[in-house]
């Protein structure tokens, strides 16, 4: 261990703090390379000071929910990836706001949903089955079923890039779009989010809630490793539909496969790479563009070396 990883290692907790770590093992393709260093932030803390050494000493590292968006390439990530999950992950009403609810960053959409509608209020439902977590959702304006998280979100509180400070901020500060908010550019880290909801019925959500779980479990391939709709929805198409109608439903390269449940996830249909995912990938997005001259560009981060 070099001087720069016991440092990393006395801010985090030895206990917290692995080496050459396989990110299948974090990410839910469940492919991938290993990561040089993997640390897990267990309070606000001990994130901002291992962010702000990271930062200071102009160490790659990457900030890493529950993986549920994200490959890492088969030569993995030199760096470190800084995963926030269990310690920052509390959910709480908000006082002297009947409607909100508050979640920490590692907090899982499942579990915010639930929190809410145990607590009579409504607007989750369509965002209830997302298996990422509340600071990867807002990341990336995550939505399903008719809801964004643009729809429900109130204001955060961010870490700056550089560690050197929390700040909070309004929805209309993210410039949340289609899967975007401009955290992606600024590289800021969510820490909570507050979020804004409606008074209901628990036992008339928790309905809603069921029928759209049934509703992805019988149309989207759950019981295979993916991450999600693999393309992002390009204007006046839909990515599943275009590569349905381009004949690649059920399309292999290696372990990786279009899914023949839904064309828009690119599944580890068993020992898939990362290699076979991206090579797949590519193969769609080739055929996609010459028969209807529509380039599809992936909602999927891919990060590490070949």
């Amino acid at each position: 261990m070099n001087y720069k990883a016991e440092i990393i290692a006395g801010l985090a907790g030895k206990e917290n703090v692995e080496f050459d770590v396989p990110m299948s093992e974090h990410t839910s393709f469940r492919a991938g390379g290993k990561a040089d260093v993997f640390v897990r932030a267990t309070a606000i803390e001990t994130l901002t000071d291992v962010i702000g050494f990271l930062s200071k000493e102009d160490i790659p590292h990457m900030v890493l929910g529950k993986g549920t968006n994200i490959l890492v390439r088969d030569g993995g990530y030199r760096g470190v990836i800084v995963n926030i999950g269990d310690g920052l992950d509390k959910i709480d009403r908000v006082e002297g706001h009947p409607e909100r609810i508050k979640a920490q960053a590692g907090a899982l959409l499942t579990a915010v949903s639930k929190k809410a509608q145990e607590s009579g209020l409504a607007g989750m439902e369509g965002v209830s089955g997302i298996p990422g977590s509340i600071g990867g959702a807002v990341f990336m304006n995550a939505g399903a079923y008719g809801t964004e998280m643009k729809d429900i979100l109130s204001k955060v509180s961010i870490l700056k890039a550089d560690g050197s400070g929390i700040e909070e901020k309004n929805v209309d500060d993210l410039e949340l779009s289609y899967r975007h908010s401009n955290i992606m550019e600024t590289g800021d880290i969510v820490l909570e989010a507050e979020l804004e909801l409606e008074e209901g019925d628990p036992g008339a959500i928790l309905k809603n809630m069921k029928e759209i779980t049934a509703k992805r479990n019988q149309k989207q391939p759950v019981k295979f490793p993916s991450a999600g709709s693999f393309f992002k929805r390009p204007e006046g198409h839909f990515a599943g539909k275009l590569i349905q109608d381009a004949g690649l439903k059920g399309i292999t390269v290696g372990g990786a496969k279009v899914s023949p449940m839904h064309s828009g996830f690119i599944i580890n249909a068993g020992g898939a790479t990362a290699k076979d995912i991206t090579e797949l990938m590519i193969l769609v997005q080739g055929i996609v563009m010459d028969k209807f001259g529509v380039m599809l560009e992936p909602e999927v981060r891919i990060i590490g070396e070949e």
